[in-house]
């Protein structure tokens, strides 16, 4: 799995040990109303395994995924299921992309077709991490929908290890870490948008875990001087960055190591 693991850091109570760059794989299965700065044609099957197990080898052992990500479940459950002890593995619950737009329901009983579905799909028994995959109502959805609580029910089950929330708002992470649920934040964190600092640092006197996307800016930023702003605080365990290049995320893992290392 590469080396340099001493690099990683721990993600909040969890005791999960993850690289400090994840993969959000997005982009191996979707390229349908995207928000990059840039087109791109979905990877052949075989240019997936490559990409996945690469990712796998190069150190990276987080991997984030969703429904809403087109086949990208069942890609990484064909490819990686044969190593699914080396990778957390991350999906979410909320969003469906179907026909070309994404719908979102949180209830209970879609909530928990979504788990039955992406663990079908993953070919695992468990999501190390499941996380709300918000469409910005982050305070409706924690205090007037069944997510949640459906979700802390699977974890119970054993379906789920962790409870994540991904959501667009700071008061809604802010009552995500007050929930006493949640073991796990996902924020847009990046020089162009420090907006979530408060949640950051709420989440480190929490002990909750917190992952940062889009901290590339979509593209607009560059990996050299975004990644290591990125990591800053102590309490962000890894940026997620979704990348058709293998070489790109191991560059992009080196910065991540070499900012930690000073």
């Amino acid at each position: 799995m590469g080396d340099r693991s001493d690099m990683d850091r721990t993600l909040g109570h969890t005791g999960l040990k993850v690289a400090p760059v994840a993969f959000g794989a997005f982009k191996i299965g979707r390229n349908q109303k995207i928000k990059y700065r840039d087109g791109y044609e979905l990877p052949s099957d075989a240019q997936t395994a490559e990409l996945l197990n690469g990712v796998i080898d190069s150190g990276i052992n987080l991997i984030d995924t969703a429904p809403a990500y087109g086949v990208s479940e069942e890609r990484i459950g064909r490819h990686l299921a044969h190593r699914r002890d080396e990778v957390v593995l991350s999906s979410k619950i909320g969003e469906t992309f179907e026909d070309g737009r994404s719908t979102y329901q949180f209830d209970r009983a879609s909530t928990t077709d979504s788990i039955v579905r992406s663990l079908d799909r993953l070919k695992t028994d468990h999501l190390d991490i499941a996380f709300v995959h918000s469409d910005g109502r982050d305070t409706e959805i924690i205090e007037s929908t069944d997510a949640l609580i459906t979700l802390a029910e699977h974890q119970t089950k054993g379906d789920i290890r962790f409870i994540g929330f991904s959501g667009k708002t700071v008061a809604g992470h802010l009552m995500a870490i007050e929930s006493g649920v949640v073991d796990v934040l996902m924020v847009e964190y990046h020089s162009m948008d420090e907006s979530q600092e408060p949640v950051i640092q709420a989440a480190k006197a929490a002990g909750i875990g917190v992952l940062v996307k889009k901290g590339l800016a979509a593209g607009r930023l560059e990996p050299r001087t975004a990644i290591p702003f990125c990591l800053e605080p102590q309490s962000v365990a890894a940026v997620v960055i979704g990348s058709l290049r293998l070489q790109h995320l191991k560059d992009n893992l080196q910065i991540a190591r070499s900012a930690i290392d000073r």
